[in-house]
């Protein structure tokens, strides 16, 4: 038995029904599970799905047996996703088909290594569970290959070789040249392929609020188990010391850079600050550092989706080599090294910039580790870490002797306050969402994309359905792809926009009031996520009619004077706000188009009533043929009386703004004024379902700009 064999073996456990632990004959044995972090395993939701509505709401017990045979109480304390009628789980159970059970007393377990990353495939893979194909109930173990994902979103891991059987589910998939798990085994595909759950499936507890908290304190205790052993066992009986003996067989020669070792000091530290707030923040970070560092040829992979600090470290290390360190092109540095310690010297200053008394400790022994280790890097990126962490307000520790290979360093680090400079700070959001409805394909479904418009311009497919829905279904099916692609680009208090590009025909649709909630969620006050999205972040309505050509000279021009100002108002339809919207002496199209090109460069047309249909439609249709690209208008049609003071109103708020960048902060101010359900400001009445059309010709770029798939950019190797 190699190793790798018996380090996992040790921590692969048997899930059974109620006093099942001690049948040897697996007439009640349900599945296989592992340990993850002292008192927690992970195993497949079917799995103990087995046991139906108690046992997946944790009211009844199961038996969890390790591989002493010591048989514990184990409670399911979360099953993804979880089923709409727990009393009736689904066959077969949908992906990711994960469950966290807490287990009674097994604070002592061994516990296997969570990679830090998406799946690198193919990669040579081994498998472990318990089985009772061969009669008896025992252990299984076997060799195969990760081949890739399955499915449109790559939620599954593709297995070949060695496939799950029977019991198996549950049980981990561990990568055996990097030594961690990569991810659970789920059962057969098709032919002769097997199916996985990725370990990165764990993101999804995150989800929700209690289930950030729980995944950071899970992660927090997986990486102070290793931690401790390895302060505890050093290099012989411990993860990182079986993973430095993987690195250095697959280099043959001993391996330097980001070793194990250095990865299982810093994963400690990191879990013991605030985890992030959303994905976006650690991909700037990320993204800052590939900048900063990694020169080329670079391959960027997919777009990410990091819950914790570790998968940012997990993007920045074995980028070219598939095991060893990455070098600079003719010079020796180690970029890798550099890349880990200047992303934990920005996370480290991103915390500190949160203020929370809790962290201060924990940033100043991160503070002095990073020191430390970044003496043997060149002068020019120790000093760089250093502004990062002290603002430049204070001098680098004196360097001090390495210790020697293979020990277990224990030595203090030197206590800092971080005091985060210029160098470390990001204020900024990353990027911007772009939502693409496309006009009516099939009956009356509308196909649709969510995307991601980074800063630097470059667009990122994330979401997509060809085939579409019909319009009453939009709201709920963009929901999860829209709140996840937003904590793509937000950071922090810098909130990504929502761009949002439609056919005509939904112009009134009240993009603003959605929310990001799932039906039935209690709408709590100002919880930002189920507050509507116009009330917390710029949502933006543009043209998809005119993006499928070059943007006229009109266009461009009338945009760029609005973006300058000062902005006037003109009337959408010029016999509106004497008569109203439904008034007689409707004004032709042709008139429209003469009198809305005549207006001045920086007008902006205002209108009492919706566009999407009948006169205002007519209207709209003119103004964006003479180029127009901000306009203000009101979705409802029919319930008020009071167009005159919408155009009153309205005129006045376009030459307050100023500009066209001015009007997003003013009618998101209106917005929640006039949106208290129990005390709406009278003032601000007039506003009620106020609409802005704000169309860029040059945000998101126009059809001749290149269009990037996930992963891919300008001058990336191929």
């Amino acid at each position: 038995m190699s190793a790798l064999e018996g380090t996992a073996r040790r921590a692969v456990v048997r899930i059974s029904e109620r006093d099942g632990g001690y049948d040897r004959s697996g007439a009640r044995f349900w599945g296989s599970g592992f340990f993850i972090a002292p008192g927690w395993v992970l195993t497949c939701a079917h799995v103990v799905g087995n046991g139906g509505g108690d046992v997946l709401r944790g009211r009844s017990v199961i038996d969890v047996t390790d591989w002493r045979d010591r048989t514990t109480a184990g409670r399911v304390a979360l099953a993804l996703p979880s089923p709409g009628d727990l009393d009736r789980p689904p066959r077969p159970w949908p992906m990711p088909d994960l469950a966290l059970v807490e287990v009674d007393g097994a604070d002592d377990a061994e516990c296997l290594w969570l990679s830090d990353r998406s799946t690198i495939v193919p990669a040579d893979i081994s498998l472990h569970g318990w089985s009772r194909d061969t009669g008896e109930l025992a252990p299984r173990h076997g060799l195969g290959t990760a081949s890739g994902g399955d499915g449109r979103d790559g939620s599954a891991l593709l297995l070949r070789g060695e496939i799950p059987v029977a019991g198996c589910s549950g049980g981990p998939v561990v990568d055996t040249g990097r030594g961690a798990v990569i991810g659970v085994s789920k059962g057969r595909g098709k032919d002769t392929a097997g199916l996985a759950v990725p370990i990165t499936a764990l993101r999804r507890i995150a989800d929700d609020r209690p289930g950030r908290d729980r995944l950071h304190a899970i992660v927090r205790a997986h990486d102070r188990h290793h931690y401790d052993r390895y302060r505890a066992l050093g290099t012989g009986g411990s993860w990182p010391g079986l993973q430095q003996r993987l690195r250095e067989a697959a280099l043959r020669a001993p391996a330097g850079g980001f070793t194990p070792r250095l990865r299982t000091h810093l994963f400690a530290r990191l879990a013991e600050l605030t985890p992030p707030g959303t994905p976006g923040e650690v991909m700037q970070l990320v993204g800052d550092t590939k900048r900063r560092v990694i020169q080329e040829p670079y391959h960027p992979g997919v777009e990410h989706d990091p819950r914790t600090w570790r998968e940012g470290v997990g993007l920045l290390y074995d980028l070219r080599d598939g095991a060893g360190r990455a070098r600079e092109p003719g010079g020796g540095r180690d970029l890798e090294l550099e890349a880990v310690l200047l992303y934990a010297a920005r996370v480290a200053a991103a915390v500190s910039r949160r203020g929370h008394d809790r962290d201060v400790a924990h940033l100043r022994d991160l503070s002095g580790w990073l020191t430390d280790e970044a003496e043997p890097l060149s002068y020019v990126i120790r000093e760089e870490i250093r502004q990062i962490l002290h603002g430049g307000s204070m001098t680098p520790a004196a360097p001090r002797a390495a210790a020697p290979p293979g020990t277990v360093e224990l030595r203090k680090p030197e206590r800092r306050d971080v005091e985060p400079g210029p160098a470390g700070a990001a204020t900024r959001r990353r990027g911007d969402v772009i939502v693409e409805i496309d006009p009516v394909l099939y009956g009356d479904r509308y196909p649709w994309r969510v995307k991601l418009l980074l800063e630097d311009g470059v667009v990122t497919p994330l979401h997509a359905d060809d085939e579409g829905v019909p319009r009453a279904l939009l709201r709920e099916k963009l929901r999860e792809p829209v709140a996840a692609a937003l904590d793509q680009g937000d950071v922090g208090e810098h909130l990504a926009e929502l761009h949002v590009v439609l056919p005509r025909e939904l112009f009134d649709e009240p993009l603003d009031d959605w929310r990001l909630a799932p039906p039935g969620a209690a709408e709590d006050g100002f919880d930002p996520r189920t507050m509507p999205l116009g009330l917390r972040r710029v949502v933006i309505l543009k043209d998809r009619k005119r993006r499928d050509h070059p943007a006229t000279p009109e266009w461009k021009k009338r945009f760029k004077r609005a973006s300058c100002g000062p902005m006037t108002a003109v009337p959408l339809r010029r016999e509106a706000p004497e008569l109203g919207h439904d008034g007689p002496r409707r004004e032709g199209g042709h008139a429209a188009y003469g009198r809305l090109s005549e207006a001045p460069g920086a007008a902006v047309p205002v209108y009492c009533g919706e566009v999407a249909r009948g006169a205002g439609a007519t209207a709209l249709d003119a103004a964006l043929a003479a180029g127009h690209g901000v306009v203000i208008w009101r979705r409802c049609a029919t319930g008020h009386t009071d167009c005159a003071e919408f155009h009153e109103q309205a005129a006045a708020l376009v030459c307050e703004a100023g500009n066209a960048e001015g009007l997003h902060r003013r009618i998101r101010n209106l917005r929640i004024r006039c949106g208290d359900p129990e005390f709406p400001d009278p003032e601000a009445l007039w506003a009620r379902s106020i609409a802005l059309l704000f169309d860029d010709p040059d945000r998101p770029p126009g059809p001749d700009t290149p269009l990037y798939a996930p992963g891919v950019r300008p001058g990336s190797a191929p």
